[in-house]
C-alpha cells in the first residue's frame, strides 16, 4: 500500500550480531524502528523489560497464542518467541519501517502475512568465527554452544528462503549494506506513494487511474 512502512527481517544464527546490527541501522535511519519481541526466557545480564524484549511468562504468552495477538512466534532453545502484531502494524500504516530480528521459522510466517516484507539473512565469516564470537560472550556452556553452532548450520543452508545475504565480518560494512538494501526498497515503484506525487503536481489524475487500473 502506499505510504506505508517496510517490514525488514533479519535472520541469522545466535551470535552473528543481529541485534548490534539492527540497532546500528534504527540509529542511522530515520523513520525506522525495531520491533520488540516477547520471550518466555529470562531476562539476560543487561538487559531491560519492554526494551530488548517482553519478557512474560508462559501462560502468558499461551493466552496471547490463543488471542492471535502474534503475527509469527516460534519455539526456540526452549523457550518461545513471539513478535507482538498491533505495534507492527500501527507503525507500517504510519510510514515506520520495522525491523524484526527473527529466526527462519518466524520469517517465513512474516512472508505469509506481509507480502512486500523484506528478508535478510546475516551470516558470519565462517563457523570457527562464529564459535569465537559464542565463547566470548559467555553466556552458553560449552554444550549450549555446541547446539547453537548445530543450529546454526541448519539455518545457514535455509539462506535462499531469503532475498539478500550479508556477510557480518565487519559492523560498519555490515550495516551500510543493510541501510542500502532498506533505501532501496523503500525507493522501489510498487511502493511509491502515488497520491503524493499527484498533489505534488508531478503527475497527472488521469495517470493515476492508469496506474491503479
Amino acid at each position: 500500500m502506499p505510504g506505508q512502512g517496510i517490514v525488514v527481517v533479519v535472520s541469522g544464527p545466535s551470535g552473528v550480531g543481529k541485534s548490534t546490527l539492527c540497532n546500528t541501522i534504527v540509529a542511522q535511519v530515520p523513520q525506522t524502528m525495531l520491533s520488540v519481541s516477547c520471550t518466555t526466557r529470562s531476562p539476560r545480564p543487561g538487559e531491560r523489560d519492554g526494551v530488548e524484549y517482553c519478557f512474560v511468562d508462559p501462560a502468558r504468552f499461551q493466552a496471547m497464542v490463543n488471542d492471535e495477538a502474534f503475527v509469527e512466534w516460534a519455539e526456540v532453545y526452549d523457550h518461545r518467541y513471539g513478535t507482538p502484531k498491533r505495534p507492527l502494524v500501527e507503525a507500517v500504516n504510519r510510514g515506520v519501517n520495522v525491523l524484526l530480528d527473527i529466526d527462519t521459522q518466524g520469517a517465513g510466517q512474516i512472508m505469509e502475512r506481509f507480502a512486500g516484507a523484506v528478508l535478510v539473512f546475516v551470516t558470519p565469516p565462517s563457523l570457527d568465527a562464529l564459535k569465537q564470537r559464542l565463547d566470548r560472550r559467555a553466556l552458553d556452556g560449552p554444550d549450549a554452544i555446541r547446539r547453537r553452532l548445530r543450529r546454526a548450520g541448519e539455518e545457514i543452508a535455509r539462506f535462499e528462503d531469503y532475498h539478500y545475504l550479508i556477510r557480518n565480518e565487519h559492523l560498519p560494512q555490515a550495516a551500510k549494506e543493510l541501510e542500502s538494501i532498506l533505501l532501496a526498497e523503500r525507493a522501489r515503484i510498487s511502493r511509491v506513494n502515488v497520491d503524493e506525487l499527484v498533489d505534488s503536481g508531478l503527475l497527472e489524475p488521469s495517470t493515476m487511474k492508469e496506474i491503479v487500473t
